[in-house]
């Protein structure tokens, strides 16, 4: 393979100079056509949360919070149940034991 050096000349066709120059076009056109969406994003106002839209997203919270409580507190009476049966089972092991 031939240095490169200040003499080297370079063979460029016109098909090699067609396709680098579309290659480049279509990188400044993608370059721009994101700089106007940037600009126009950055135009447009923030979206407001409507009033309804805030009553129902709070009814939402609210009610998951209540569905939430009401399976912690079944939970609860589990774990008591389950407590008395291992305090009878205790009770019946040691009398077991005693005999």
């Amino acid at each position: 393979m031939n240095e490169l050096n200040k003499d080297t000349q370079l063979r460029l066709t016109v098909k090699d100079a067609a396709g680098l120059g579309f290659v480049l076009v279509s990188i400044l056109s993608v370059y721009f056509s994101l700089k106007a969406d940037i600009a126009l994003a950055m135009e447009r106002p923030e979206p407001v949360i409507s009033e309804q839209e805030y009553h129902y997203k709070d009814e939402v919270v609210r009610k998951t919070i209540m569905l939430t409580q009401q399976d912690v507190d079944a939970m609860k009476e589990d774990v008591k149940e389950i407590k008395e049966t291992l305090k009878t089972l205790e009770t019946r092991l040691y009398e077991t034991k005693k005999r």
